[in-house]
């Protein structure tokens, strides 16, 4: 199951739920618009997220997507050396209420692996887009990054989305 669909499912089942858990306000589906958009980075509709710095990509999933996964548990990341596609899987995260694939937003050959998901996999959670990144990645066709969606792109996206769930 894709990122999308599994948070989008997750989404509408923590709005059934939400009475259930104190943690969870009845404002919970609005408050979805608040989610930290970063602006400088490229978005997937997947909901990966990937700073393109010289030669260099690095790609985390974003806090739209975290918020909806729940508290993540374990991520499963690649091996050094390995070749990614654009919108093929990479690897995946892990929470309390289910496992997910992450995609690669661009293709390439990964250069490096944050090792410290592996202790600490809710740095995803606590810092999505600094400490929690997972894997960067040599492009291999940079002009990939002009397909992805810019920040405010990404925030109407992801409001359209919460709003048709």
């Amino acid at each position: 199951m894709s990122l999308r669909m599994w948070a989008s499912s997750t989404a509408n089942a923590l709005r059934i739920a939400s009475g259930a858990r104190t943690s969870l306000s009845p404002t919970f589906s609005l408050s979805r618009c608040f989610s930290t958009v970063l602006d400088g980075l490229k978005y997937a509709s997947s909901h990966e997220w990937v700073k393109h710095d010289g030669s260099v990509a690095t790609i985390g999933i974003t806090d739209h997507a975290q918020d909806h996964l729940g508290e993540v548990v374990f991520v499963e990341l690649p091996e050094l050396g390995v070749s990614v596609s654009k919108g093929g899987s990479f690897g995946a995260v892990e929470s309390v209420k289910a496992t997910s694939d992450v995609n690669s937003p661009v293709s390439g050959e990964v250069v490096e692996v944050n090792t410290k998901l592996s202790d600490s996999p809710g740095l995803i959670n606590s810092s999505p887009y600094e400490e929690g990144w997972m894997i960067k990645v040599r492009p291999s066709s940079p002009s990939e990054l002009e397909s992805l969606l810019g920040s405010k792109e990404y925030t109407k996206f992801c409001e359209e989305e919460d709003a048709a769930h």
